[in-house]
């Protein structure tokens, strides 16, 4: 299961493109699809209709719904699934059949949850080997952005689950509710930069290469990807780690394990908590990975996303480990820390229902059983 730095130079890094019906994400895309920038990029999107290509861009078409753009951008929708669409590519691109594209963005359809698609991401063993998650970018209505978070909670998890939020239509929103809005968002996803745009202009290396990996420095950027420093600076917690919480006060919406206020079942946003976790000494990797096993088993669901750097016992090198919901990427070696870094290992954790002191006590139980003698039998292979 182990990952190496070099491999995921060598793999096709993968934007995925999510936001709710009507959250300009076709317009978004109209102009994406013009700018040079994507030149060496293939776009996977629902349909052409809605795209409405102008005839004039086009250089060159196929019957199987694959479109060459002037900027160079290969254009082409979903055909069957998108493993097959994506392998079909892959394929075409290593016969040379189509340009040799450099990354991809994946568009989702509006009221997709974007989760299957990471997962799809992670786990397919053909795509894995030759696809990597990037990042993920949602827009969100300007306008009527509000209304969506309010009415529809899968509008609230493209949001939480972001790498980057775009904030649509800001030229004609009002703006003490652009305000408001953006404080939503921030207190939904404290660590996901946002912009706010109009008519889909935006300059696209804002939202490509969200990843951990930065191609400019050709090296895994840890403080761009984590971003902990968004989550607050509060500290608590027994000597071993401390956090830094972000959203609600616990005091107000925990009831039981965390769970939903029932006086306020139409504010989805208030089921989700984002914090950073620091634990200051070096981990059992044994010990770690049976805590985030034991949290996967019983409240994967509820796991939205998970990214952090660990240090691991018996290694000089960091751990990265990046998580959706029950699934994970296989953890990735990277060749050497950070420089300046103090070597604390950081979890970020963007969760629905789950409390913080809830997952703090999953893993304080999981060191001190290890205090005790006893080491988490698991199958996952340390990283190497």
């Amino acid at each position: 299961m182990s990952d190496t730095q070099t491999a995921a130079e060598q793999r096709i890094p993968v934007t995925v493109l999510t936001g709710f019906l009507g959250s300009g994400k076709t317009t978004l895309l109209n102009k994406l699809l013009r700018r040079p920038e994507l030149a060496d990029t293939a776009v996977i999107i629902n349909e052409f209709g809605e795209i409405g290509l102008d005839h004039l861009l086009v250089e060159k078409s196929d019957d199987e719904g694959m479109v060459t753009l002037n900027s160079g951008c290969l254009c082409c929708t979903v055909r069957g699934d998108l493993v097959r669409t994506m392998s079909e590519l892959f394929l075409k691109r290593s016969k040379g059949e189509v340009t040799p594209f450099k990354r991809m963005v994946v568009e989702t359809t509006g009221l997709a949850d974007p989760a299957p698609i990471l997962h799809t991401l992670m786990t397919d063993p053909l795509l894995a080997s030759r696809y990597r998650l990037d990042g993920v970018v949602t827009t969100v209505d300007g306008v009527n952005g509000t209304s969506t978070l309010d009415n529809h909670e899968e509008a609230v998890k493209q949001a939480a689950v972001a790498d980057r939020l775009l904030l649509t239509k800001s030229d004609i929103a009002d703006a003490p509710k652009l305000s408001e809005l953006k404080s939503r968002l921030h207190q939904l996803n404290p660590g996901a930069p946002f912009h706010a745009i109009s008519s889909g202009d935006i300059d696209p290396n804002e939202i490509l290469n969200a990843g951990l990996y930065n191609p400019d420095t050709k090296s895994a950027d840890v403080k761009r990807w984590l971003h902990e420093e968004a989550y607050g600076h509060e500290h608590g917690g027994d000597h071993h780690h401390h956090h830094h919480g972000h959203g609600h006060d616990d005091h107000d919406h925990e009831h039981g394990h965390g769970e939903q206020d029932p006086h306020n079942v139409n504010r989805h946003d208030d089921r989700i908590k984002a914090f950073c976790m620091t634990f200051d000494e070096p981990m059992s990797w044994s010990t770690v990975a049976a805590a985030f096993d034991a949290l996967v088993t019983y409240r994967g669901p509820d796991l939205l996303r998970m990214k952090g750097i660990l240090n691991v016992k018996d290694t000089d090198k960091p751990v990265v480990i990046h998580g959706v919901q029950h699934v994970f990427h296989p953890p990735a070696t990277l060749d050497a820390w950070p420089e300046g870094d103090d070597r604390k290992s950081r979890v970020v954790f963007i969760t629905r229902d789950i409390a913080e002191s809830t997952i703090r006590k999953v893993f304080a139980s999981f060191f001190e059983a290890e205090k005790k003698g006893w080491s988490g039998q698991l199958d996952e292979q340390k990283p190497q």
